[in-house]
């Protein structure tokens, strides 16, 4: 017998009796409707949400989540102006990017446990205004050590977006539902960095390398006045307090605790490393070994965005079927044979093609492999979704910032080639691969719950 003595809403015939669903970690609700034998039970608030409302809720978090990779990525193609117009080196100009993205990676680290800790929107807002003013402070820049200074600060003021966002859609999402949204905005995540290039090359022919900066301002200050009107507070105040992840530590330690969430940290990790290893170098490949104009080298961009694509579209249905750990089983595999290909092509000397081809499938591998480590480090951690979300960011992105401009290093005297780009790309993605069957192990892995 259903306990009704604390349900706020006296049922009526066409009023929905609403009784907490105190099992759930999401605070989901069940909403049994005037006929309680045949109206659907939601366990999760988000089944509840309209379709329409809910489209719109993933365009504005999917558009929060681009701003990151937008940030970061939008000023590649200007690298040999940058390189020429500050009299500087291209190693130099690749410290540029480094900074963004430990500003990035250090901003969800204190994002995503202040969205536990005080609710969504307050750390999102505030953060967002940063990358605003930062941006504009970035276009106006005099020296090279200005714009390192304003570009890390733009890379801490988009870091709400991605965190919040994912932890948004975990407050509201759970199970298969989750596998689905997520993979939207890992869709976002995988696609934003492989067009922004694309898009900053087309800014490039109407508007100086400052007017990136200036684009990125307005961006920015459309997600904010968007936040504020239309995005609201996900997170309850009762679910902030909860036994156990009351405090910053409590959570990381729920959070690190867990051998799976490692090892899928990890292997997120390594595959973003390796793919900003490839974005790092490629302006400097594409356009100065292969003579791409900034159009052309845009154009391949797009290109490679059709892997990412197909391979987010395909892993969002194979990861609800089979679950994610085999999907990335066969995913990391992908990355390293890839990768491999690349060198033993440009070894032989069979050219762009040799090297075009072979990148495309790693970057439909990492399409496979981005929502995966998402949501096998969500869905284990429903009440301490902004700080798993956060770690998960800041070692993407931080990781990755470290590691990319080894391919500059590596190339300092030969220049780069595809065999030194591809080199950074294989440690990455073999490390990736043995995280997966050492750490994370898939056949001690739960299947996703409905």
């Amino acid at each position: 017998m259903l306990d009704t003595a604390s349900i706020p809403v006296v049922p009526t015939e066409t009023s929905p009796i609403r009784i907490p669903h105190r099992g759930s970690p999401t605070g989901a609700i069940r909403t049994l409707g005037s006929n309680p034998a045949t109206a659907p039970i939601v366990l999760h608030p988000g089944d509840a949400i309209p379709t329409r409302k809910r489209v719109l809720y993933i365009i504005l978090l999917g558009a929060l989540t681009a701003l990151g990779p937008f940030t970061i990525d939008l000023y590649l193609p200007a690298f040999p102006v940058l390189e020429s117009d500050f009299n500087t080196t291209a190693a130099a100009i690749q410290l540029t990017l480094t900074g963004t993205m430990i500003g990035f990676a250090v901003g969800q680290l204190i994002v995503g446990p202040l969205s536990d800790k005080v609710g969504r929107r307050i750390p999102l807002i505030s953060v967002t205004a940063l990358h605003v003013l930062a941006s504009t402070a970035a276009a106006f820049a005099p020296t090279l050590e200005m714009l390192m200074v304003t570009r890390v600060l733009m890379g801490a003021g988009a870091a709400a977006g991605g965190v919040v966002a994912a932890a948004i859609v975990r407050d509201l999402f759970g199970g298969r539902r989750l596998v689905v949204m997520l993979s939207r905005l890992a869709l976002v995540s995988g696609v934003a960095p492989v067009l922004a290039p694309l898009l900053g090359s087309a800014l490039l022919l109407v508007m100086p390398w400052r007017g990136i900066f200036l684009a990125l301002a307005v961006y920015g200050a459309i997600m904010l006045v968007s936040t504020v009107l239309l995005i609201p507070e996900t997170l309850p105040r009762a679910r902030r307090t909860e036994k156990g992840t009351t405090t910053v530590w409590q959570r990381y330690r729920s959070v690190l605790s867990d051998r799976v969430f490692i090892g899928v940290l990890i292997i997120g990790g390594m595959t973003f490393s390796g793919l900003f290893s490839y974005l790092s170098a490629s302006s400097f490949l594409f356009q100065q070994t292969y003579e791409f104009s900034p159009q052309v080298y845009g154009m391949l961009f797009a290109a490679n965005s059709l892997g990412v694509v197909l391979g987010v579209q395909a892993a969002s249905r194979l990861a609800a079927r089979y679950g994610p750990q085999w999907v990335m089983a066969f995913s990391t595999g992908v990355l390293v044979a890839a990768s491999v290909t690349i060198i033993v092509t440009d070894q032989l000397g069979l050219g762009l093609w040799g090297t075009v081809i072979p990148l495309f499938f790693f970057m439909t591998a990492c399409g496979f492999t981005f929502p995966c480590v998402q949501v096998l480090a969500l869905d284990r951690h429903g009440k301490a979704a902004g700080t798993a979300q956060s770690i998960v960011g800041a070692t993407n992105f931080g990781v990755a910032g470290l590691i990319s401009p080894l391919v500059g290093w590596i190339a300092r005297d030969a220049g780069i080639t595809a065999t030194t780009m591809a080199s950074v790309m294989v440690g990455c993605s073999v490390i990736g691969l043995l995280s997966l069957w050492l750490v994370v192990r898939p056949k001690t892995v739960e299947r996703l719950a409905p």
